[in-house]
């Protein structure tokens, strides 16, 4: 008899689909984080060139065209399929094994499902080794880099952060707090060791910090580390989160 939760545990399944997912707590129960399908290539641009995404977005070219998209796609579905697969291969492996450590979250596309049971795109969440931005040298940055990423998976110093987006529809809901929430609490802490975070939001962007403020990091200081976004120079909120044993 098995004794152990499956190794995609606390994924749920669509039965249909054989897709996992997480799913928001009340009051946010229709919307679900899955992992990144080829099909959502042409849902990205309507999001990231709203103004009110674009605007707190350092990485992708403004205007974003459809065409960014594969590419980007491509190599996120990768990372999702590569935890998926390890997951699956472990649990042929060792059924009643503990559940094993890895190296990201295979759900990173929030969805809103609707009363006919499809689902509409509504933003991204992915959670990286962090870029530490706090570290202002720009040698020691790139060498302290090169260390956090050499890091092997279930080391508690590795230092992560997240990066999202959503869509402007669906702001002032609770969405994106609550599903940050999710991921550190059901998959970050327990599925991946991670034990100490950073956040940076631009400084202005007062409504992304108080997302990571009510997930529970703490906000620390503003960084002027010479960043320039789109010609314009930015200064970043730092915050840190630190896993605290109840």
């Amino acid at each position: 008899m098995k004794t152990m939760p499956d190794q995609l545990y606390p994924l749920e399944v669509n039965p249909t689909t054989g897709e996992p997912f997480l799913r928001l707590p009340a009051p946010n129960e229709n919307i679900i984080i899955t992992p990144p399908r080829l099909s959502d290539e042409l849902l990205f641009a309507p999001i990231i060139n709203h103004a009110e995404v674009s605007v707190w977005l350092e990485g992708p070219p403004i205007p974003y065209l459809d065409e960014y998209a594969l590419p980007w796609l491509t190599l996120i579905k990768e990372q999702s399929d590569s935890v998926l697969k390890e997951l699956r291969e472990e649990e042929q492996r060792n059924p009643d094994g503990p559940l094993k450590l890895v190296g990201g979250c295979p759900v990173r596309h929030l969805r809103e499902v609707l009363a006919d049971g499809s689902d509409v795109y509504i933003g991204d969440i992915g959670i990286n080794r962090a870029q530490l931005e706090e570290v202002i040298d720009k040698e020691e940055r790139a060498k302290k880099l090169e260390e956090n990423n050499a890091k092997k998976i279930g080391d508690p110093t590795i230092r992560w952060t997240f990066g999202d987006y959503l869509a402007p529809t669906h702001h002032r809901r609770g969405i994106m707090t609550a599903a940050m929430k999710l991921i550190i609490e059901k998959w970050a802490v327990p599925r991946m060791g991670v034990r100490f975070m950073t956040g940076y939001t631009f400084a202005d962007n007062r409504a992304s910090a108080r997302v990571f403020e009510k997930s529970g990091f703490v906000w620390k200081s503003i960084l002027e580390n010479g960043k320039v976004v789109r010609g314009e120079k930015k200064q970043l909120n730092y915050l840190e989160w630190e896993y605290q044993e109840i």
